[in-house]
């Protein structure tokens, strides 16, 4: 291993974390996250995972909950069951049948040159 990308970092079922996370490498969110997280590769929320707050990864995999906005220089993913309430910019999107979703979605390249602000106070 040893690279970035190689490296899984997690949240587990039955955590709940509030702050704001950043991480070079993987994330993999099976409990409550509420805040900012910025990721170099992927973000990875699973059946039980909810996050609330705002995203800024490579790519997103949404299995449990989302309600904020996600922002992904790459492709999203909203797995079947998934529920998401918010805003999403990507260059891909992929949603399987049984997923919620409610908000807007930009795919233009222009969108992705530039990820929005995080809120750094």
């Amino acid at each position: 291993m040893g690279r970035d990308q190689d490296q899984m970092n997690f949240l587990g079922k039955g955590t709940t974390f509030t702050g704001k996370l950043r991480v070079s490498g993987n994330v993999r969110i099976d409990g409550a996250f509420e805040g900012e997280i910025e990721v170099s590769e992927s973000l990875i929320i699973g059946k039980s995972g909810s996050v609330k707050g705002h995203v800024k990864a490579k790519g997103v995999i949404l299995g449990g909950k989302m309600e904020g906005t996600f922002f992904a220089s790459d492709k999203i993913e909203l797995q079947s069951g998934a529920h998401l309430s918010g805003d999403i910019t990507c260059r891909s999107l992929l949603i399987q049948d049984g997923v919620f979703f409610e908000g807007n979605c930009k795919m233009s390249p222009e969108n992705l040159k530039e990820p929005p602000k995080m809120n750094r106070e």
